[in-house]
């Protein structure tokens, strides 16, 4: 039988943001010294916007969270120069492997493109060949809080059919 994913946009009220923060507090959380998971909550409230720069969107297995990722302002407290992010891409041991980040990741990418923006960062520790399939490129390799990661940028595509030909 096919599993179904779905990717939604959550919205602050939704009963998924704990879980998430939670998610992203467990592996993140030592890049932001002093933060609790209960910051963490609120702060991924805040983000859920109603569309463009915040978002955060969940990929679904029926109502059950499996993947997430964000579209944020910033994600890196040294770099507010770059904007927007894609950032807190996650998904639940048991289903990597299967595409859902690079669905959620494409889906950021027309996310900030609908709304404006036509080029994207993030950054990562360990996931630089992930990112290099998808067509984002390394400008940057720096320590952050204690990790070396990689500060990444991605030309976001517009699609062939939305471009205006000039007469």
């Amino acid at each position: 039988m096919e599993e179904r994913i779905r990717i939604a946009r959550l919205d602050g009220d939704s009963p998924h943001v704990p879980i998430l923060a939670e998610w992203a507090h467990d592996t993140w959380g030592h890049l932001h010294p002093g933060r609790s998971l209960g910051s963490a909550i609120a702060i991924l409230r805040d983000e859920c916007g109603a569309g463009g720069v915040p978002s955060v969107f969940a990929a679904l297995h029926g109502d059950t969270p499996v993947g997430t990722a964000s579209l944020v302002a910033d994600d890196m407290s040294d770099r507010l120069d770059l904007t927007p992010w894609l950032a807190s891409v996650f998904i639940r041991l048991g289903w990597r492997g299967r595409g859902i980040a690079s669905r959620l990741i494409q889906h950021v990418e027309q996310e900030a493109q609908a709304h404006g923006h036509h080029r994207l960062y993030l950054y990562t520790p360990d996931q630089q060949p992930l990112y290099r399939r998808l067509g984002w490129r390394d400008i940057e390799q720096r320590d952050y809080h204690g990790e070396a990661v990689t500060i990444m940028q991605c030309d976001v595509r517009i699609p062939s059919h939305t471009i205006a030909i000039a007469r």
